[in-house]
């Protein structure tokens, strides 16, 4: 499965800022449901006023639970848990 041009992109642009030290982490309210997220930002300046760019926000919980990882067997496919295991 290939990761997209724009995906590659703004993750070359985060490892960017965080190799000059340009990240913060904002606290900032979800626009959907206005929950607490704490947003992964680069921080950049334009005329002297600073610019905080979201990449993403800190999964909440256990992030093990909220993602399902490549499957290594099929390169289109993702591992999905078994009838009855918790996603």
């Amino acid at each position: 499965m290939s990761i997209p041009a724009p995906a590659r992109t703004n993750f070359q642009t985060l490892l960017r800022a965080a190799g000059d030290g340009n990240l913060a982490l904002m606290e900032c309210l979800d626009a959907a449901t206005g929950s607490p997220r704490y947003a992964i930002c680069a921080v950049g300046r334009d005329d002297g006023d600073y610019v905080f760019t979201p990449f993403g926000h800190l999964a909440d919980g256990n992030p093990y639970d909220a993602y399902l990882p490549p499957d290594p067997g099929d390169p289109e496919g993702f591992v999905r848990p078994e009838p009855g295991e918790a996603p």
